[in-house]
């Protein structure tokens, strides 16, 4: 029986090329496209599973209250750390590291490169699931200058040297440390990266602020201990940091490492429940809705090939079968038609692998070893089998014998209605998928095209290493002589990002109560200039402004005006309880840093003497080129710093990588938006041939009587735009409402506009009718003798 099976579904494949390849094709790119998708989802769901003791692992929050907002960061004080471990019963451990990846030049023999990591306390390698290869935790940090590699940075300087322990890395030109341990490699999904470890004492020595409750400036990591409640510590860490430092306004949270990459999202300092996840769902959605476009084109085609195999099912009725045999034999076909597909499915995925890892930024990999991947598939596969082939096999198994083999015409109202239904479907979730792609885009743009505030185009970001910050002038000297830069100037922070910042300040006038985080840079007179800042009121910065008494400090227009209605030139600011003030000397425009959606803090800068800074901004000039200016740049460092090779960043691309999440929505939806749209298009020629063929004798009376092609192709054509506009009515609200609530999520966003709607129809129309037009043309231009020969 199951031989006779699968002959009769091979017989049916093979005698209907046409429809089967579309079928084939259709299930097979959908297939591809959701496997595609739940990789990517996987790895997302997956981040920071390498962790044993994830369940259990936090990292200690903030959430400080002012007058417009709560602000939820991970910064926390220098001492706060072993503070917990001593105080709070649930705690396990805790781990203080550096803040971010710091860039440091390792050298070993001719080879020097930079390499980023951190500085980190022993209770690292116990708390993180962290494998040595070489090396053990207990031994890694029992000397000061020790480093801990990874095992790519490893092979990076040493080769394939299997040990490597005891070895020495020159560090920054300055110093040798010892090579203590090798880590495995660190998992693309893991939010904690880097490429070395050096111990915290380190950090601690250099960095004398960290000693104040009052001054956050290090990540802490707690490990509770088993059956441990979160809450419980919770409410011990809310008024921790008051008890030793009342006007510091952080009040201490643990927040889980399961949510670290899916639902870090808070607004007024409570978890919104959103974050990374959002797209995970939104991508899972679409995945589903891509198969479920491959299943109605399944369904349309078998419906509509009905009467192609009414004898069949009639001389098996009259023969014995019964309708549950046949409605299971063509399931069985569906779900045939779908491994086959499947099949094909795993070479698309296998071709387009590497350029889906360039688009999304990730090393995916099949995983065909992983069980689980093969049970997923297999899953996809049963399912589109039988979603596929459920209503088709009702259909068609329901036939009366008796109508079919007297050659009476079968009733097709019905299944036509549910063609026209699921084309509907089909359609309306493609053009919903249209209008998405284009207000994502737009409102990526409408953020890219913002008005900053400073010029970010050929503005250059260099970290200051060696003795740049020394010969700082002679350098900027070179540099203008060069004839390709405009200006030079340093800062102690980014200039693009958020970070540095304070709330102890009060100054005449100020409300009583009143909180605002105010954002302070250090920096050399020319960073205005530089950055494109500019001076509405008062004077610049000057060198003299370093060391003068009272401080001379440029604010931004913003902090000017919660200073009072008058010019702000003049007035002092200082610190809460004490009584050394600054006074504003000059007025800059505000500009847009930090979140790129919200409405920026204000600013104050001081002149800061160079060693006291970290990065130089060049400046080229705008009629130059930037091939011609970085050898330029390069050149001149060279001869001025030529221990440190040359490292810089561009503004713009700092700019662009902060749109990184929405770009990658933009850029997957565009692709999959395209491929929904294909599949659509796929069923719609299918059902196009059908009509077509079905319709042949009348469209053969119609030419004899005269009746031209492009009559008979616009009537043919007719009844499947009616159903494409049909699912532009019902696209278009659906699609208005879901991205409405989309960018209700950003303070900055734009106003949908009708014309995407009509875009978006048109399109739709457009595409439809390209489709319908080739099979419409064709029965139009057949000869006419051909079709009634017969009658």
């Amino acid at each position: 029986m199951f031989k006779n099976f699968i002959k009769t579904t091979i017989r049916s494949l093979t005698k209907n090329k046409a429809y089967s390849f579309l079928n084939i094709f259709g299930l097979a790119i959908g297939i591809a496209c959701a496997s595609l998708i739940f990789l990517w989802v996987e790895d997302e769901v997956n981040f920071d599973s390498t962790n044993v003791k994830k369940d259990r692992i936090y990292i200690a929050r903030e959430n400080q209250k002012y007058d417009t907002y709560v602000f939820t960061h991970s910064s926390t004080p220098g001492v706060m750390g072993p503070a917990i471990k001593a105080e709070i019963p649930g705690v396990a451990n805790t781990c203080r590291t550096s803040d971010g990846p710091e860039s440091l030049l390792f050298g070993n023999g001719d080879k020097s490169v930079f390499a980023k990591g951190k500085y980190v306390e022993p209770s690292f390698f116990s708390i993180f699931t962290l494998p040595f290869l070489q090396g053990n935790a207990a031994t890694a940090f029992t000397q000061l200058h020790s480093v801990v590699i990874t095992e790519k940075t490893a092979r990076k300087f040493f080769g394939d040297n299997k040990n490597v322990i005891g070895k020495s890395i020159r560090v920054d030109n300055k110093q040798d440390y010892v090579v203590t341990g090798v880590l495995k490699d660190i998992p693309a999904n893991s939010s904690i990266q880097f490429e070395w470890l050096m111990p915290f004492q380190i950090f601690w020595d250099k960095s004398p602020w960290l000693k104040s409750w009052g001054n956050n400036s290090l990540s802490t990591y707690i490990e509770l201990k088993p059956g441990a409640d979160p809450n419980a510590v919770n409410k011990q860490l809310y008024g921790f940091i008051q008890k030793r430092e009342p006007r510091n306004l952080g009040r201490v949270f643990l927040f889980s490492m399961n949510d670290w990459r899916l639902y870090d999202s808070f607004k007024d300092g409570i978890k919104t429940g959103g974050g990374q996840i959002e797209y995970v769902r939104l991508f899972t959605v679409i995945a589903w809705i891509i198969l479920f476009i491959a299943c109605i084109n399944f369904m349309n085609l078998a419906t509509a090939r009905s009467e192609k195999r009414a004898r069949e099912v009639g001389v098996r009725k009259v023969l014995g079968a019964g309708k549950r045999s046949l409605a299971m034999q063509f399931i069985g076909e569906a779900v045939l038609m779908s491994v086959i597909a499947a099949f094909f499915a795993v070479i698309i995925v296998m071709l387009t692998l590497p350029a889906f890892n360039v688009l999304v930024q990730k090393q995916l990999t099949p995983g065909f070893n992983n069980p689980y991947h093969l049970i997923g598939l297999l899953m996809i596969t049963l399912i589109c089998g039988l979603v596929a082939g459920s209503y088709p096999s009702l259909y068609l198994s329901s036939f009366k014998p008796v109508s079919v083999l007297k050659g009476l015409k079968l009733k097709d109202s019905g299944a036509a209605y549910i063609r026209k239904g699921l084309v509907v479907m089909q359609f309306t979730a493609s053009v919903i998928l249209i209008i998405s792609t284009i207000i994502v885009y737009q409102q990526i743009q409408h953020v890219k095209n913002r008005q900053l505030g400073f010029n970010k185009d050929k503005l250059m970001e260099i970290p200051l290493q060696g003795d740049m910050a020394k010969n700082f002038n002679s350098i900027k000297l070179d540099l203008l002589n060069t004839g390709y830069i405009q200006n030079v100037a340093l800062s102690d922070h980014e200039i693009i990002y958020g970070g540095n910042n304070t709330s102890g300040l009060t100054w005449d006038g100020k409300p009583a109560g009143s909180e605002v985080l105010i954002s302070q840079r250090y920096v050399t007179p020319d960073i205005f200039d530089a950055a494109g800042l500019k001076l509405l009121d008062g004077r610049n910065l000057t060198v003299k402004d370093t060391n003068s008494k009272p401080i001379a400090i440029v604010i931004t227009k913003s902090l000017e005006q919660l200073m009072g209605k008058n010019s702000a030139l003049g007035k002092r600011i200082h610190y809460q309880g004490d009584t050394t003030a600054a006074i504003v000397v000059g007025v800059v425009n505000d500009y847009v840093y930090g979140n790129m959606y919200g409405k920026p803090d204000p600013v104050m800068f001081f002149s800061a003497d160079p060693k006291n800074t970290q990065m130089m901004y060049v400046r080229i000039k705008s009629q130059k080129g930037i091939e011609a200016s970085l050898t330029a740049i390069q050149d001149v460092l060279k001869r001025d710093n030529p221990a440190y090779p040359f490292d810089y960043r561009f503004v713009d691309d700092q700019f662009n990588q902060m749109f990184q999440s929405e770009m990658l929505v933009s850029k997957l939806s565009r692709v999959f938006s395209a491929l929904a749209i294909v599949i659509s298009c796929l069923g719609l020629f299918g059902l196009a041939a059908y009509t077509a063929e079905r319709r042949v004798k009348e469209i053969g009376i119609r030419k004899v009587l005269g009746a031209s092609v492009s009559g008979i192709a616009g009537l043919l054509s007719k009844d499947f735009l009616q159903l494409v506009i049909i699912s532009c009515v019902i696209a278009f609200p659906v699609a208005y409402w879901a991205m409405q609530n989309w960018l209700k999520g950003y303070q900055y966003h734009i106003n949908i506009q009708w014309w995407v709607f009509a875009v978006a129809g048109i399109s739709a129309v457009v595409i439809a009718v390209a489709t319908i037009s080739f099979q419409s043309i064709k029965a139009a231009l057949k000869n006419p003798v051909t079709s009634l020969r017969s009658e």
